[in-house]
């Protein structure tokens, strides 16, 4: 499913359509005239949408006028992504590197290429994922805040929610320094990662 649904938004039309659903449910009409498509090339769209699991029929109450408005099914969408990254992208070497056997284990469940796809929900696996992220800062070096983003960024979108893991479970010290943050490593297993 996840191979087929990469394929349809490759799709200029389809993605149009999905992009406008993104933003709120939509009739067939509101859609040709934001994306500027012909009202078929919409429904033909919507089908084929709709037909991969990416877009549904909105089950709020419609707009006066009673028509069907659709909406775009972003917990599909999201399930499709993890799928596909899972299936595709092996977890690169880099990220197992140091690691011992069953903390190599729980990242090759999280990764896909040097993407973390999931945060664990588990704590246990949390730590493990921490503490691979803790080796991307140097030791006896201090961030700004945008700097740390900056590494955390490139592994996960939500990276204030690993920044402030990093800072919770002691592999980060933060201090406020005229009116900014600044962080540096004080935790986690020292290990020289291998050049790039």
């Amino acid at each position: 499913m996840a191979t087929s649904i990469a394929t349809l938004l490759l799709d200029p039309d389809r993605l149009a359509v999905a992009g406008a659903l993104a933003v709120r449910p939509m009739t067939t009409d509101e859609l040709a005239a934001v994306t500027g498509r012909s009202d078929r090339d919409v429904l033909v769209c919507l089908g084929e949408l709709r037909h991969a699991g990416l877009v549904r029929q909105d089950e709020s109450p419609g707009d006066a006028n009673g028509e069907t408005r659709y909406v775009l099914d972003t917990e599909a969408l999201r399930a499709a992504a993890k799928q596909q990254a899972e299936v595709e992208l092996p977890m690169d070497p880099a990220i197992g590197f140091g690691m011992t056997d069953d903390e190599r284990a729980v990242l090759e469940r999280f990764f896909a290429g040097r993407t973390l796809i999931e945060f664990p929900a588990q704590c246990a696996k949390q730590l493990v994922v921490l503490q691979r992220l803790a080796l991307e800062f140097d030791l006896g070096r201090r961030y700004t805040e945008i700097e740390v983003n900056e590494i955390l960024f490139p592994f996960f979108a939500d990276w204030s929610t690993l920044r402030r893991h990093l800072v919770d479970e002691g592999f980060l010290d933060r201090e406020s320094i005229g009116g900014g943050n600044q962080y540096w490593r004080s935790g986690g297993r020292v290990t020289d990662l291998p050049p790039e």
